[in-house]
Parts: structure tokens; C-alpha cells; sequence
């Protein structure tokens, strides 16, 4: 390995103990081992702080920061890629599992092609047992060449875990830092649809855990979702739901101007921003749409997929 890592991690963690020590296994276990590791403690208050200070005496690789109070999710996803120093980079969570060859296969995507900017694999949402619950399908077009197609599919279709991709870090500092409002995580994604291509590593590699103390079930409005990732955003007053709301699509309306696109191509996602917008007012397809059939998928064996395919899940009991 080179002084200067090749890849970035950030992972932005806060009193996330219960799943820390799976993830870091499974990050300090990948077949690619030319990255660091920064992980930045949102004053934890839980067993989050030793596990962090144990896993980093144990491995050079890992950069500890311990932040003195809280302050949000958003501020500290931000933080962590300021600390990146790699040619690509990756944001991770401190609950989820990565397979071995995840880091591998994404770094060998965009090492082959400059024209893709963020490189993911297949992925299913996993149990607190690690036992997969629902695979995902991925159907947005985010590897067309056509940067409006791309935007549109990530406006309509149901969103994958992109934001969890390995990204061209000269890329993101390119678009906006991710803000606070609802809903933020998908305008940064598209922002970085619009500057090239995303490429799916056709594999099962990523496991996203869903649980009760995951951020989105323990904060089910979206004034608690937002003040997870900003506290500021927790005042009524000055921040109305309304507002939040509207942050969210004027984000949109923001990165299609800042963008590096034709006026033809602007003018195209501007249109699709349109429709998307009615759309959400007029709900038609919600109600009048029959759903495709799924075909069955045996779970038992793509749970068996991830204690074969994640590091450190061998012999880990539930």
C-alpha cells in the first residue's frame, strides 16, 4: 500500500454499539485492503467509543475522530469525506454488512471505466440476525448515457443504496454537501447521476440491516428524521414541515442548474422534475396500477449467502 490510500471510508457513527463490531469485521475483512477507515463518533454515549478505540489500536488503517457533542447525521457524513484523503470514496453504516470482494469489484469498475462515477452491487435488507427479510430489485436506469434518463430514473423509480456506492471522490466535491432537509439523501444522489454513469456489480454483496433502532424507524415523522440529521431542524418555527418539504424539491431544481449539462439536457430534467412533481400531488399510479407479479424467492438460501460472502460472520451466533 501507498501512503495515500486508494479508497476512503467514512463512517459516521452515533451509539451504534449493538452492530459496530459486525461491521468493522466485515470492513477490515475485505480481499481489497488499500483504504482507510474514518470513523467519527457523534458523542456516543454507549459502548460506541471503546469498540472504535480497540478496533483502531488493532489496525492502522482506522482513523478515530470522538466529536465533543452531537451534531447531527448530516454534519457528520459531511465531516468524514472532508477527512478523506483516497481517489474514491465510500460512506458506510455502522449497522449494515459488506461482502468480501464488495470494495474489490467497485474499485475494478471504475478503474476500468472513466465514465462511471459510482460503482454498487446487488443488495437485500437483512434482519438484527443478519437473516435477509427482502431482496432488492434494481430497476432505475442510472447506467444510461444520457444524463436526464438518469435523473429520471432516480426520481421515479423506488430508491436503491447508491448514497452506499464507492464514489469518484473528485466527483462529490463537486455537487452539494448532504443537507439536512427531507428526503436529502436522494437529491445528493442525483446530483451525482448528472455528472456520469452508475455501474451495479451484478453480485450480492451488500446487506443493508433494517431493526427497531435503525434511524428511520426510530424517527417516524419527518421532522424527527430531519433532526436526526441536523438537531437545528427539530424547531417548528423555523423550520415548518412545509419547509422541509420544499428544501427537498427546490434541491432538486438547485443541482439540475449547477450540473455540467447541455440546455437541451437541462430543459429535459427540468420537465421530468414536472411530472414527478404532479405525480406526487395526483398520486394516479399509486391507485390505478397493477403490480407486476414477484417471483418467489427463497430466503433461507440468500441468508446463507451472507454468512458464506460477509467477513467474520462464520461461526458468529445470532
Amino acid at each position: 500500500m501507498t501512503d495515500v490510500p486508494r479508497l476512503s471510508i467514512g463512517l459516521p457513527v452515533y451509539n451504534g454499539a449493538e452492530y459496530l463490531s459486525e461491521a468493522l469485521d466485515a470492513l477490515l475483512g475485505q480481499s481489497f485492503q488499500d483504504f482507510e477507515l474514518i470513523i467519527s463518533d457523534n458523542a456516543s454515549f454507549d459502548e460506541t467509543e471503546n469498540i472504535c478505540r480497540r478496533y483502531a489500536d488493532q489496525d492502522s488503517r482506522i482513523r478515530y475522530i470522538r466529536l465533543p457533542k452531537n451534531i447531527g447525521a448530516s454534519p457528520n457524513h459531511n465531516l468524514v469525506f472532508t477527512e478523506a484523503r483516497g481517489e474514491y470514496f465510500k460512506w458506510a453504516s455502522h449497522d449494515d454488512l459488506y461482502g468480501r470482494e464488495l470494495l474489490r469489484r467497485c474499485v475494478e469498475i471504475l478503474d476500468a471505466d472513466p465514465q462511471v462515477v459510482l460503482a454498487h452491487s446487488w443488495n437485500a435488507v437483512i434482519d438484527s440476525t443478519g437473516a435477509v427479510i427482502e431482496p432488492f430489485d434494481y430497476s432505475m436506469a442510472t447506467d444510461s448515457p444520457h444524463a436526464p434518463e438518469r435523473f429520471r430514473g432516480l426520481l421515479f423509480a423506488p430508491g436503491g443504496d447508491d448514497f452506499y456506492g464507492v464514489i469518484r471522490a473528485n466527483i462529490l466535491r463537486r455537487v452539494a454537501p448532504l443537507d439536512s432537509y427531507h428526503h436529502a439523501d436522494r437529491t445528493i444522489v442525483a446530483e451525482i447521476a448528472l455528472h456520469g454513469r452508475f455501474q451495479q456489480v451484478p453480485e450480492l454483496l451488500y446487506f443493508r440491516r433494517d431493526h427497531p433502532t435503525r434511524a428511520e424507524r426510530a424517527n417516524p415523522t419527518k421532522r424527527s428524521r430531519c433532526a436526526n440529521l441536523d438537531p437545528r431542524r427539530a424547531d417548528p418555527v423555523r423550520h415548518p414541515t412545509v419547509r422541509l418539504l420544499g428544501e427537498y424539491v427546490f434541491g432538486f431544481a438547485r443541482m439540475i442548474r449547477r450540473a455540467p449539462l447541455t440546455s437541451a439536457q437541462r430543459r429535459e430534467c427540468y420537465l421530468y422534475l414536472a411530472q414527478w412533481l404532479l405525480s406526487r400531488a395526483v398520486p394516479w399510479r399509486e391507485k390505478n396500477a397493477v403490480p407486476e407479479p414477484v417471483p418467489p424467492v427463497e430466503l433461507d438460501t440468500l441468508s446463507g449467502t451472507v454468512d458464506a460472502v460477509v467477513p467474520g460472520r462464520h461461526g458468529r451466533t445470532p
